[in-house]
């Protein structure tokens, strides 16, 4: 009988040691994560072989960054990708955004018919232009007709068509330019109806930022230990793609775009993770911007929109 009571005791004392983790192995974290389907935004498609193996982060795709924002304010999602644009603006509003590491930069560029005449910028006088209100796309767009005089009340034709239909309407006549982001572009130089006017680097002050992830003040301070370990997911993911383009581009073909054009568009395309000063310069730069193009009406305070300490730990890990 005693024998039985001892091996009653010692089993139970081994299953208490193992809930509590006396394997020796750290807790897993439960985490969903928004992104696009894009090369550019492909990152969070590797946390999970970059996480820990009782970790589990599911990724979720969407088609907008508005749509990323509300389900994480909501509370249905950890952390996503946003474009800058969208986190200012979502800042300017108060609401509880963090940027906490880099996605991408460039991904995007203003488009004209292959044979049109146009050359420049300052072209674009009198042309109907396809553009989506409210993006990096938008403000850039804005920005090129600025630097170049122009009016775009008064001296172009503003069309509002989803970046999914614009290479149609270059194709068909029914624009004669669009500023959109990748593959868009890269699309229409390799199908032959397109040409590159403007890349998003051959303008001033914040031209290349494009986009970051994002999380909430509420999810940082609730459970950092998530936040950090999709940081670091995110980070070794980044610096992994960036040596092997390979890997980077076969994955992207995954979601249904030509190889070919990826090749393409791989050029125009900055995975990164770091933000340092310069970077958020150049945030305050665009957020300035934005609000003299009227798409905000008030500047947030961009230094509290980050929270640099989750890749600051990364890095670390990184360099271990």
């Amino acid at each position: 009988m005693k024998k039985i009571i001892a091996f009653i005791l010692s089993a139970a004392l081994a299953i208490g040691l193992a809930g509590c983790g006396g394997n020796n192995e750290e807790a897993g974290i439960r985490a969903k994560v928004g992104t696009w389907k894009t090369a550019q935004t492909i990152q969070p498609f590797f946390y999970q072989e970059q996480s820990g193996g009782n970790d589990k982060v599911e990724v979720v795709p969407f088609t907008n960054p508005g749509d990323m924002k509300t389900a994480l304010l909501a509370g249905s999602l950890d952390m996503c990708g946003t474009t800058i644009v969208t986190a200012l603006t979502a800042a300017s509003k108060g609401e509880p955004v963090v940027i906490v590491c880099g996605l991408s930069n460039k991904c995007s560029a203003l488009v004209v018919a292959k044979n049109s005449n146009i050359q420049t910028a300052a072209d674009l006088k009198g042309k109907k232009i396809a553009y989506v209100p409210g993006t990096m796309h938008h403000l850039l767009l804005l920005e090129a007709m600025r630097s170049s005089g122009l009016d775009p009340e008064k001296d172009v034709e503003l069309v509002r068509i989803d970046f999914f239909d614009m290479g149609q309407a270059l194709s068909q006549g029914t624009v004669d330019a669009f500023y959109s982001g990748e593959p868009y572009p890269s699309t229409a130089v390799s199908e032959g109806y397109g040409r590159i006017l403007l890349y998003p680097d051959d303008q001033e002050g914040f031209g290349i930022i494009n986009s970051a992830m994002i999380t909430t003040k509420d999810k940082i301070e609730k459970n950092p230990e998530q936040v950090q370990k999709l940081v670091t997911a995110h980070v070794k993911a980044t610096e992994n793609l960036n040596k092997d383009r390979e890997a980077w581009l076969n994955k992207a073909s995954e979601f249904g775009t030509d190889r070919k054009v990826l090749d393409l568009a791989a050029d125009n395309i900055q995975l990164f993770w770091n933000i340092n000063d310069t970077y958020i310069q150049s945030v305050k730069n665009l957020a300035q911007r934005m609000q003299e193009q009227g798409l905000i009406t008030e500047i947030p305070d961009v230094d509290k929109m980050f929270d640099l300490s989750f890749i600051e730990t990364a890095r670390k890990v990184l360099q271990k």
